[in-house]
């Protein structure tokens, strides 16, 4: 197993990567705080989570939904949600290389520039889903603090991989 993970790295460093494998790997505790706070929301705020409400509207404009079960729905949501950190972490290595931060500072307020612009910017934008405002105010701040731990992990992750290479 140890192998496998060196040839991992060897190859996001090849493939200058680093901050796609750091994104994929702080995408883990994001999700799984995401899961575990979803619990504890009232029941009228139980509602399928963003990667899942994203997926079924992508899959309901390509047509696609109605050939879908919830299993589907759920492992497509979390494949794009893992892949959509990886590449949010390939952005993160210009933005960290500029900003003269401690690593797990840095990546938090990286993760807030993707709330941001995800939940004020670009879903409502493509009209995928409503803005951050019209959400209820305890999902906005499971949403904002799953991207603060996103964002920390990143930091921290890509600056241990960096720094390691």
């Amino acid at each position: 197993m140890q192998q496998f993970f060196k040839s991992i790295l060897s190859i996001a460093r090849k493939y200058d990567a680093l901050g796609t494998v750091a994104g994929i790997i702080a995408t883990l505790p994001m999700t799984m705080f995401m899961l575990l706070m979803q619990r504890i929301l009232p029941e009228w705020q139980r509602y399928a989570l963003p990667p899942e409400r994203i997926t079924t509207e992508l899959a309901t404009r390509a047509k696609v939904a109605q050939q879908m079960d919830k299993p589907q729905r759920i492992g497509t949501a979390l494949v794009s949600h893992f892949g959509y950190g990886g590449n949010m972490g390939a952005l993160y290595v210009p933005f960290a290389r500029k900003v003269a931060l401690p690593p797990p500072l840095k990546g938090a307020i990286y993760g807030l520039l993707v709330w941001v612009g995800n939940y004020l910017g670009l879903l409502p934008a493509l009209k995928i889903s409503e803005a951050a405002p019209q959400q209820p105010l305890r999902r906005n701040v499971m949403m904002i603090a799953a991207h603060l731990i996103w964002g920390t992990t990143l930091g921290i992750t890509e600056d241990v991989l960096e720094r390691s290479a």
